[in-house]
């Protein structure tokens, strides 16, 4: 079995975690960043991969790389309740690194440069965010789902990161339940 997507995924999960790590503070301890390649080189064996990225984990707690090596690793994984835990986490990274409120839900428009998509920090708090949302509706947690996609619609009116779409599902999955 050795199909593209197998072949993509540990690359994407390694090119996800050096992006954020160029991107999101550096840092990242050299035993940390190997576990981080042995992870995608070990993809398919998923105790050997989640073992890598828990070790990274523990070299770089809270480190953006080893948070979205974890989050997708989840979430390709089908894992989707453990990968909003680590969603919970980077949202929590996000508004720290943003000087935003803790909780989402009293994030403002003009809190960030939620506009100005070339700004590192306010955008991986927004797609950070639609991960949140995307997870809750997956999950079955509609309206917490909805009100996030909301937020990120208030955040980001011109819909840079695509919350829209999100929003649509959720209109259309309403008219399904009452036709």
């Amino acid at each position: 079995m050795n199909g593209s997507a197998e072949r993509g995924e540990p690359q994407s999960i390694m090119d996800a975690a050096v992006l954020a790590n160029a991107l999101l503070g550096g840092g990242l301890p050299p035993e940390a960043e190997f576990h981080l390649w042995e992870a995608g080189l070990s993809y398919h064996l998923d105790d050997v991969a989640e073992q890598h990225l828990r070790q990274a984990e523990a070299l770089a707690p809270q480190h953006a790389a080893v948070l979205i090596g974890l989050y997708r690793f989840y979430f390709y994984k089908g894992r989707l309740a453990d990968a909003l835990t680590v969603a919970k986490l980077c949202l929590e990274k996000a508004a720290r690194e943003n000087k935003l409120a803790a909780d989402w839900h009293d994030v403002a428009a003009g809190d960030a440069a939620f506009g100005h998509y070339e700004n590192i920090l306010p955008r991986f708090y927004l797609f950070t965010l639609k991960g949140y949302a995307y997870l809750q509706m997956r999950l079955g947690n509609l309206d917490e789902g909805r009100a996030a996609v909301v937020k990120l619609l208030e955040l980001d009116p011109s819909d840079k990161v695509g919350a829209k779409v999100l929003l649509d599902v959720l209109n259309r999955m309403g008219l399904d339940e009452d036709g």
